[in-house]
């Protein structure tokens, strides 16, 4: 337990402020595709740096190959169970996307920094992929954890859970909230909280976010949100990578600020690392990286 967190209270504010430095920029596979790849290599060389077991899941998407970047470490007493935490590192065509989606890659890499001493009972995944966003208006988002998951699913992986970090840095105790529509019941007024979405299969996933706040006394506000079956009944819970793999059988949760419901950023130029809270997304890699160590176990490196 000390040794956890220790390990969480070592992720860094201007670690996380390097990365999105590092990152930040339009990342999209047409009108920027040299920069989405050096997006990639970015990720790649920081995961290699810490010693992991590093490899690329490439697909083919448009008649592209695309790549998404795994960092794994084996567990030690179960290495066919597996917990992943991930990203997506693409961007839209008209924005640099600092919070949408730089915060979470740099959350990921943040977390394979500071648990590197760890061993994990189980084998752990820092993932990043590619394509979340739409290219056009006419095609389908989240090609990238899509093909990573179906290739999860035909290759029998036993995964525990997945924490996807989708945009997790904008949030104040003076923004406006606003909720998604379809919501039976009410959401907070004030843009402070991070909301953790999981579907039904995904329920002790969501309740062990919360537990790892209240576990490693973490300042962070929290608003749990459970959909039924898919989430089809409320599609805003299924707008980013983590339901590829709801859809694939698997839990997982998608750790959010919720974008465009709180941030006036959300896909547009001033998405910047200016107008980010990196106070709060330090809070909420604490947060995740405690729900990791649960689902995997850990020890001292020995």
């Amino acid at each position: 337990m000390d040794l956890i967190r220790q390990s969480l209270q070592n992720i860094s504010i201007e670690g996380l402020r390097g990365h999105i430095q590092a990152l930040e920029g339009i990342r999209h596979p047409v009108v920027a595709p040299e920069a989405l790849e050096r997006a990639a290599d970015y990720i790649y060389e920081a995961l290699q740096s810490l010693d992991y077991e590093l490899s690329e899941h490439r697909f083919h998407d448009g008649g592209g190959e695309f790549r998404n970047i795994l960092a794994t470490r084996l567990g030690s007493r179960y290495p066919n169970k597996r917990a992943i935490v991930l990203a997506h590192y693409d961007t839209v065509a008209d924005s640099p996307g600092a919070n949408d989606n730089a915060s979470g890659v740099a959350g990921v890499l943040e977390l394979a920094r500071v648990l590197k001493s760890l061993q994990f009972e189980r084998t752990v995944q820092f993932t990043c992929v590619s394509l979340e966003e739409r290219s056009s208006n006419k095609e389908s988002i989240c090609r990238g954890s899509q093909a990573l998951a179906a290739y999860a699913k035909t290759n029998a992986w036993e995964i525990e859970g997945v924490i996807n970090l989708e945009e997790i840095a904008f949030a104040g105790d003076d923004i406006l909230q606003t909720a998604p529509n379809g919501l039976p019941f009410e959401f907070p007024e004030v843009g402070d909280f991070i909301a953790v979405v999981g579907n039904q299969a995904s329920a002790e996933l969501v309740q062990g976010f919360a537990q790892s706040i209240h576990q490693y006394d973490i300042p962070l506000p929290h608003f749990p949100l459970l959909v039924p079956g898919n989430g089809e009944a409320l599609p805003d819970s299924r707008r980013s990578d983590h339901a590829s793999f709801w859809d694939c059988g698997y839990p997982a949760i998608m750790v959010t600020d919720t974008a465009n419901f709180r941030t006036p950023h959300y896909h547009q130029p001033s998405d910047t690392l200016e107008t980010l809270n990196l106070v709060f997304a330090a809070a909420v890699c604490r947060a995740a990286g405690g729900l990791l160590a649960d689902l995997t176990g850990y020890s001292a490196k020995g």
